[in-house]
């Protein structure tokens, strides 16, 4: 079976922005390199180290912990300075009028390091279904659950599966919104997300198994999706069956979360897609390397393509 990110070097993400630097303006931009941290731990840390809060950084995309990730962040009023720091490298880069917000992206580029290999006979692939991986799920994969308890405005059970919040429920007993809304909102918006993920996963999966080839816009359900025939077909059975309807992504209580849905293409074009000779593998005793780079939009997952060359 191979392997990928057996050291965090073995995987290398490099966002590909829009952003346009002006003379002047309100936010500061950097580009945040970092190993071994998530994107928000990295900022937390930033935030503490340059005095500014934390609610102030933002940034177009979340990226991986172990790897070695190369992002664009804004501060509003930061300093035109850097930092450096242990797996952290903040790099000052200019000013602009916009902040940056989750999407705000072309893409991303990859180098990603495949190891554990007995024999390599790759043919290149062109597009990959555009499903969400496990990293959307979270490491115990319930991220999706807790959403769903969310939009189900099961606030107990959600929060009983965030340790996070023992804390606050132990000050604040029964207060199960409060205890939700402690959290910072991109985390608590990411539970939302996770079940809107699985939701077109398992659409996707159908479409796909019934033959679908050419590409799509699929709907992200949330209150406002419009749902065509072909499609409805398929993802009706699947909201019966989790007992769900559009309405519940109008979340009262806390209406931050309230989601009025997207889309998102079926498939995803792998760009300029490259493959090296295989070499030795000093991690692996007797096996087999590979390295790989190529671009994909934005959104979508290293990790499918991965997947789909080696299945």
């Amino acid at each position: 079976m191979y392997k990928i990110k057996q050291i965090p070097d073995d995987f290398v993400v490099k966002e590909i922005s829009e952003l346009k630097l002006e003379n002047k303006g309100s936010y500061s931009y950097y580009i945040l390199k970092k190993k071994d941290y998530t994107t928000i731990a990295a900022c937390n840390l930033v935030a503490e180290k340059l005095s500014v809060r934390s609610k102030f950084i933002n940034f177009a995309g979340t990226k991986d912990k172990k790897a070695v990730t190369e992002q664009f962040i804004s501060i509003q009023n930061g300093p035109a300075k850097g930092i450096l720091l242990r797996g952290i490298e903040l790099r000052y880069i200019g000013r602009g009028s916009e902040r940056l917000n989750l999407g705000k992206l072309q893409g991303n580029y990859f180098e990603i390091i495949v190891r554990n290999l007995d024999e390599v006979n790759l043919s290149k692939i062109k597009k990959i279904p555009n499903y969400f991986d496990e990293q959307r799920f979270g490491k115990n994969m319930n991220n999706h659950i807790i959403g769903k308890h969310i939009i189900k405005r099961g606030f107990k059970e959600a929060c009983s599966l965030i340790p996070e919040l023992k804390y606050y429920l132990g000050r604040h007993p029964n207060d199960f919104v409060g205890a939700l809304r402690s959290l910072d909102k991109q985390v608590l918006r990411m539970y939302v997300h996770a079940y809107q993920s699985w939701l077109w996963n398992k659409t996707a999966e159908l479409l796909i198994k019934k033959g679908q080839k050419s590409n799509l816009k699929l709907p992200i359900l949330g209150f406002e999706t419009e749902l065509e025939e072909n499609v409805l077909k398929i993802i009706k059975p699947i909201m019966e069956a989790e007992n769900v309807s559009q309405r519940h992504f109008i979340i009262r209580q806390i209406p931050e979360l309230s989601s009025e849905g997207t889309e998102r293409d079926l498939f995803a074009e792998v760009k300029n897609l490259k493959i090296s000779k295989p070499e030795s593998d000093e991690l692996n005793n007797g096996k087999k390397k590979v390295k790989i780079s190529f671009e994909l939009q934005k959104g979508s997952y290293a990790t499918i393509v991965v997947k789909e060359l080696f299945k």
